[in-house]
C-alpha cells in the first residue's frame, strides 16, 4: 500500500510479521483505504461508509492501533473518538531477514493486489459511470525497456506529479468544485516471458550477419 502525504516522507517498510498479520484483515484493510481519502476517521464515519457497526469499526480501529498503524488524534470520545494514520506511505516487501516477516509480507502484498484488482473489475465492468467522468475515467497500459534503476525513478517521478494536490487531503477549501477522491494506481512488472523480437541484428553494412541471401529462412526478413 502507498499513500503519499509529502514529497519528503519516505515510505516505511512494514518488518513485523504479527503487525502484518493482523492487518491482513479485510475491514482492517478496508479501514486503512478509507484514510486515503480522510486526514482523520472515527469509528461513526468508518460504519457509515463500510456498512459496519460503530462497535465493531472501534474494535478493529484499536487493533491496528496496538500495531502502530493508526494513532489517537485527539478530541472526541468513544466511537466520536478520531484516529489518524501512523504513516501514510507504507511498504510491503518480501525483502525481509525473518523468513516468517517475509511470508507475512507475500500474503499481505497478495491480498492487497486481490482487493485493488476486484475494484478494478467492479469500475469498469460496470456501466454506472459518474456523470462528466466518462473521458476522465479509464486505464491504459504502455511498454517500454528500462533498467530496474530507470523504472524506480520513472515510478517516483509519477507520484511527485501527485504531490501538488496533497494538500486537498487536509484542507478541503482547496479542492474545486467537482472534486472527487480518484485512485490512482501504478502497476510496474518486468516482462518475464514471450518477449516480442526486437528484429534482427545488422552489420556494419545494414544486413544481417546471420542471413546471407542464400540462408534458409532469410527472405521476407529485409
Amino acid at each position: 500500500m502507498s499513500s503519499e502525504q509529502s514529497a519528503d516522507e519516505q515510505p516505511v517498510k512494514l518488518t513485523d510479521a504479527k503487525a502484518m498479520r493482523a492487518v491482513a484483515h479485510p475491514l482492517r484493510m478496508a479501514l486503512l483505504e478509507l484514510f486515503a481519502y480522510r486526514e482523520t476517521l472515527t469509528a461513526t464515519q468508518a460504519s457509515e461508509a463500510l456498512g459496519e457497526s460503530p462497535a465493531n469499526c472501534a474494535f478493529h480501529l484499536r487493533t491496528l492501533a496496538k500495531y502502530g498503524f493508526v494513532r489517537e488524534a485527539g478530541g472526541g470520545k468513544g466511537r466520536e473518538r478520531p484516529w489518524a494514520l501512523v504513516n501514510r506511505r507504507m511498504r510491503i516487501t518480501t525483502d525481509q531477514p525473518d523468513p516468517q516477516a517475509a511470508v507475512a509480507a507475500d500474503e499481505l502484498g497478495r491480498l492487497w493486489l486481490e482487493r485493488w484488482i476486484d475494484r478494478a473489475r467492479r469500475v469498469y465492468g460496470s456501466d454506472n459511470k459518474v456523470p462528466g467522468w466518462e473521458e476522465a475515467s479509464g486505464w491504459s497500459s504502455s511498454h517500454v525497456f528500462l533498467t530496474p534503476d530507470e523504472a524506480t525513478r520513472l515510478s517516483d517521478e509519477m507520484r511527485r506529479m501527485l504531490d501538488p494536490y496533497e494538500g486537498r487531503l487536509t484542507d478541503p477549501s482547496l479542492r474545486p468544485d467537482g472534486a472527487l477522491p480518484v485512485e490512482w494506481a501504478i502497476f510496474t512488472a518486468p516482462v518475464t516471458s514471450e518477449l516480442p523480437d526486437p528484429g534482427p541484428v545488422t552489420g556494419p553494412d545494414g544486413q544481417d550477419p546471420a542471413s546471407g541471401p542464400d540462408t534458409p529462412g532469410a527472405a521476407g526478413r529485409r
